[in-house]
């Protein structure tokens, strides 16, 4: 990927609908709120439970280092001015795979396809910086973000044993998707 001449800890994305900014620390309101949903502590395996204003304060902290660091891309998703999510993409990623994305909707934003929309945005602009390919990873349990990727234009690539790390210590298997710069 080049990044040269690219702030990363300015850079925003503008969808259809949305605009992947920068988080701020004016989102732990937001975050926090988000983050009490079980579903999404279900999937979110590495946030703490419970989630706390200081736990979401300590993250929005991580995604400036990280855009500062030119390791990641994290952003929060607007919607019309609203906080309808978070999703991210990890720089400069796998060796063979990637930037690798993620990606998370409110409780309350969902049933939009934000979380595609989020997805596509992110793969176009890794695209658009000289990314050959991206990809992300979906517990196999989870048939709902599995559509989310197909949706995004992802392809099923296959399944990963044992790469996910559960909160009780265990591994869980996921699916692997990825998207070509051509696709």
């Amino acid at each position: 990927m080049e990044l040269d001449g690219t702030d990363l800890t300015t850079e925003v994305i503008r969808t259809a609908r949305l605009l992947l900014r920068p988080p701020t620390l004016d989102d732990v309101d937001a975050v926090h709120r988000a983050m009490q949903d079980p579903e999404t502590q279900r999937w979110i395996t590495a946030a703490p439970v419970p989630y706390t204003p200081a736990d979401a304060s300590a993250w929005l902290t991580s995604t400036a280092r990280q855009r500062a660091e030119g390791t990641g891309l994290p952003v929060v998703a607007e919607a019309g001015g609203a906080f309808v999510g978070t999703a991210g993409l990890v720089l400069p990623g796998v060796r063979h795979l990637g930037p690798e994305i993620g990606y998370s909707v409110a409780p309350w934003a969902r049933g939009h396809r934000y979380a595609a929309e989020m997805a596509d945005g992110l793969a176009r602009w890794a695209f658009a910086h000289g990314a050959p390919r991206v990809h992300l990873v979906v517990d196999v349990g989870n048939p709902v973000s599995q559509a989310v990727a197909v949706r995004a234009g992802f392809t099923r690539e296959g399944v990963v044993r044992g790469c996910l790390p559960l909160r009780d210590g265990g591994r869980a298997d996921a699916v692997l998707f990825g998207r070509l710069a051509g696709d």
